[in-house]
């Protein structure tokens, strides 16, 4: 695993936040947490993070909004939203701001880890593809 794989997770529960940063870090990611979007923009503004994990439900915005506002800051960032509120419109939305995932809380964290693995290798894949 490339240690300079890093992981930004946004979410408000901080048992979640814990629990999912754990499961990341045991497999060798760098993991970062944050409890709202604004967190979330500053931190992807000053550290680069190769994959966001974003909760759709947020104090200070929706996780949609954060969608647009991390593919300003990291454009090629991979963003994999998670949801408490499951529903076609949700799911609609996030496809269309470009979510590169959506997952359904609680999640499945081995089914996580291996799309986490194969949007990685898309990642890498693209950056070594001359343009």
């Amino acid at each position: 695993m490339d240690e300079h794989f890093r992981i930004l997770v946004i979410d408000d529960d901080e048992s979640i936040r814990k629990t999912t940063a754990a499961i990341l870090q045991s497999e060798g990611y760098v993991v970062d947490t944050v409890e709202n979007g604004t967190e979330a923009i500053r931190r992807s503004n000053t550290d680069l993070y190769s994959l966001a994990l974003i909760d759709f439900r947020l104090p200070d915005m929706e996780g949609t909004e954060l969608l647009t506002a991390l593919k300003e800051t990291t454009p090629k960032m991979v963003k994999i939203m998670v949801t408490g509120y499951p529903t076609v419109q949700n799911a609609i939305e996030c496809v269309n701001k470009h979510a590169d995932a959506f997952f359904i809380k609680p999640v499945d964290y081995e089914n996580l880890l291996n799309t986490i693995r194969n949007l990685i290798q898309k990642q890498q894949e693209s950056k070594n593809t001359p343009t």
